[in-house]
């Protein structure tokens, strides 16, 4: 069933229409978490949330300055060749290729990239995400077969957007518990959830606000002049009486519209179960796939896509070393 199902249930329902604060916290505890709205997001693998349950529920920002690539290249420098001081020099690493075909049979595999660079192989680990596997950037021939497609078009792949403003002075309350503010918007998830970094990063002047689903899409679409125009009405109204400067720079990501992700993770929607999930990890023949949409219960995280990663390296490692090739999807299929 739905999130919005459970709430229901429970009696977790405002008299009358929602009222504007009711939509923005409804946002906050759900939306945020999962891009999508609590009447299309599945209570499965969400409520109780997995990653809560285990690793606990603190959540910290990392404001490191070497950014998210360095936790890459130093799990890639694990395996990879590199030189003294740490560079990879692995010539297996092939960058900036794009795959637009991969053709396979019984006896092996066969990538081909936009540049025309064929590659083959005895198997293939296909870790694009699921927005990419939605869209026709890579071709699969033969075609996947249909319980392969359909478990693909079953998954949501959600939007999830961040936009970062910069001023040139602050103008937000700050202090203990007032990292996160929220705008009651009449118009639900319009710049809902904001969040200031004067911790993280002292003197930067810089706002986050949260945007997903629709609002991203629509944002994607339009220019960040008037993507900044929007945002400094709402601080306007959310701060009045303040001298609220205008943004002198603002970063839009774009994942929906990026043909390389087409989407920032997935969701798991209403009428989906952990029996297509495994339909979603399955390999095809000698076609492997992994991402955190094939994570048992970490989808939409990191983390879920880093143990996915293992998981599905060891369901290939048992076929090509150990010869057991056969992937049972309990109840349905064998192959």
């Amino acid at each position: 069933m739905s999130i919005l199902a459970m709430q229901r249930l429970y009696d977790h329902q405002p008299n009358g229409p929602a009222t504007p604060v009711d939509m923005s916290v409804d946002y906050y505890k759900y939306d945020y978490e999962f891009a999508e709205p609590p009447r299309v997001t599945s209570l499965q693998n969400t409520v109780p949330l997995p990653t809560f349950n285990d690793f606990g529920d603190d959540v910290y920002f990392v404001a490191d300055q070497r950014g998210y690539e360095s936790v890459v290249y130093y799990l890639a420098g694990q395996y990879l060749k590199t030189d003294k001081s740490g560079k990879i020099v692995d010539p297996r690493l092939k960058l900036n290729k794009v795959v637009r075909e991969i053709s396979y049979s019984p006896s092996g595999v066969t990538v081909k990239t936009e540049d025309n660079s064929v590659y083959r192989a005895d198997y293939v680990m296909v870790s694009a995400s699921l927005g990419v596997l939605q869209s026709d950037l890579i071709q699969f021939k033969p075609q996947l077969p249909s319980w392969k497609v359909v478990a693909i078009y079953q998954f949501d792949m959600a939007v999830y957007t961040k936009i970062f403003v910069k001023f040139p002075k602050r103008f937000w309350p700050e202090g203990k518990g007032r990292e996160f503010f929220l705008y009651a918007s009449s118009r639900r998830g319009y710049y809902a959830a904001w969040q200031e970094f004067e911790k993280q990063y002292p003197g930067a002047n810089v706002l986050l606000v949260t945007v997903t689903d629709e609002e991203s899409r629509r944002i994607e679409q339009q220019s960040d002049n008037q993507t900044k125009a929007e945002i400094m009405e709402v601080l306007r109204k959310m701060f009045p009486g303040k001298d609220v400067p205008d943004a002198t720079d603002i970063l839009v990501p774009r994942w929906w519209s990026d043909r390389f992700y087409r989407g920032t993770f997935s969701n798991w929607p209403i009428g989906v179960n952990r029996y297509e999930y495994d339909q979603l990890r399955a390999p095809v023949g000698r076609v492997y796939f992994t991402g955190e949409h094939t994570s048992e219960h970490y989808n939409g995280y990191v983390h879920g896509a880093y143990i996915a990663g293992i998981d599905s390296a060891e369901i290939l490692i048992n076929c090509a070393q150990k010869k057991m090739c056969k992937y049972n999807v309990p109840g349905k299929y064998d192959d």
